[in-house]
């Protein structure tokens, strides 16, 4: 790496919330992780990320401080890898993620890396881990495994295309109001010492598939409308009286690959927020399913979501918010991250979909996890991922109350689904 200038980047477009809204016990990450059929040997993965990186300039980096932008700058060695602490997603302090934000975790058989939301989503985190984990192999056990799959070839030079903004790209004629209502909150006993509970619930992906299909409803839209049936009952136990209930809704991220031609590491994501009113009524369970899947159709199209990305677009370029100083932007980015930010949903649902491997990779690793942090305000979120015929559910929380959990999966049993449960409950 020192044989070359080191990169430095601008934060992409939705990447410059994280720094203004970190606090000083949270930050915002999220974890991906493979699980292999061996223990991991350290210093093989200790060189198999000192190759890896190389391949990524936009997440191998830490978080600089400009006059009137955060930015990036990329590292000129991979960061010494660590033993697992006692929970995931370990609070780091902003000082740490300026000098690196990002970390590899190994304990037993897997291997995670830890991500501050600034550097990458969902979808660009897994190419990073699926290219490291294919390194490793690669070192471990002499095996070839092509690009491909989500797994980059880790000689190349990196593709200027996975580094761009693709939200400056793509912005459209058009902007969209960010007005929302505030959503009803999910409250409970703060974990004193920052402790992060873990709930996983294991279901074959087959049968969660055909009882969705039998509905008529994505694998997405079904999980959600569990949730809101699960969140409408807390909260006729917490607020009797309808009159005063607040909207269920439910935040879930959209890969805007879908929808946009990008092949960017970066952040790229919006999100949709599909809700329901309890003060309408009583909701049966197929009226929210009908009302989920219309909404989700009504706003997830490539006219809706470019919109969506005009309003930010054009409000990072307007200016007025140029020309102001770093910490007066911080400071305006924050007081709105805590007015509204938090409060237009009631939990996150990001589903990272189904992941797959090269076939040179698949007899080794026997599992993939997605873990979301929680929020500053919100105590929960729940992420999702499928592997082979595994779908794991995973709930975040950082209360000691499982409330929400024992709701959602206790519904998912009384739908008729086969559920093994995992925790770290101390």
């Amino acid at each position: 790496m020192n044989e070359r200038k080191l990169r430095w980047m601008r934060l992409d477009n939705a990447a410059k919330i994280y720094p203004a809204a970190k606090r000083r016990n949270w930050s915002n990450t999220f974890r991906l992780s493979a699980t292999f059929r061996e223990p991991v040997d350290p210093t093989v993965l200790q060189s198999a990320l000192n190759v890896t990186v190389k391949r990524f300039p936009s997440i191998a980096v830490r978080i600089r401080r400009g006059m009137f932008w955060y930015y990036l700058e990329e590292l000129a060695c991979a960061p010494e890898i660590a033993c697992e602490g006692p929970c995931p997603l370990i609070h780091r302090s902003f000082s740490e993620i300026r000098r690196c934000a990002f970390q590899v975790l190994y304990y037993e058989n897997r291997i995670s890396v830890e991500f501050f939301h600034a550097l990458t989503d969902g979808s660009g985190g897994l190419v990073f881990l699926k290219t490291l984990a294919a390194e490793y192999l690669t070192q471990k056990y002499g095996i070839t495994v092509p690009s491909g799959d989500g797994v980059l070839d880790r000689e190349e030079e990196p593709d200027e295309r996975e580094l761009e903004d693709s939200f400056l790209q793509n912005e459209g004629p058009v902007s969209k109001s960010r007005r929302e209502s505030a959503a009803f909150r999910l409250t409970g006993t703060r974990e004193r010492d920052g402790y992060l509970n873990v709930i996983t619930g294991i279901l074959d992906v087959r049968e969660v598939l055909a009882l969705a299909k039998r509905y008529q409803v994505s694998l997405t839209t079904f999980m959600v409308s569990v949730m809101m049936m699960a969140i409408l009952s807390m909260q006729d136990r917490r607020v009797p009286d309808r009159r005063r209930q607040k909207p269920v809704k439910i935040l879930v991220p959209v890969n805007l690959r879908r929808f946009f031609p990008s092949n960017t590491l970066r952040n790229f994501a919006l999100y949709v927020t599909p809700g329901i009113d309890p003060r309408m009524g009583d909701y049966t369970f197929e009226e929210i399913l009908r009302s989920v899947h219309h909404q989700m159709g009504v706003e997830l199209t490539q006219k809706q979501l470019s919109a969506r990305i005009t309003v930010n677009v054009r409000t990072e370029k307007s200016l007025a918010l140029k020309i102001v100083p770093l910490f007066l932007k911080n400071a305006a980015m924050k007081f709105v991250y805590n007015l509204v930010g938090e409060k237009t949903s009631c939990v996150a649902f990001s589903n990272l979909g189904s992941a797959s491997l090269p076939s040179e990779m698949q007899p080794f690793v026997k599992r993939l996890d997605f873990i979301l942090g929680p929020q500053a305000i919100c105590p929960n979120n729940c992420s999702v991922i499928s592997y082979r015929d595994q779908l794991l559910i995973t709930f975040s929380r950082s209360i000691e109350e499982t409330e929400l959990e024992r709701e959602f999966f206790t519904r998912l049993r009384r739908l008729g689904l086969s559920i093994f449960i995992e925790s770290n409950q101390r």
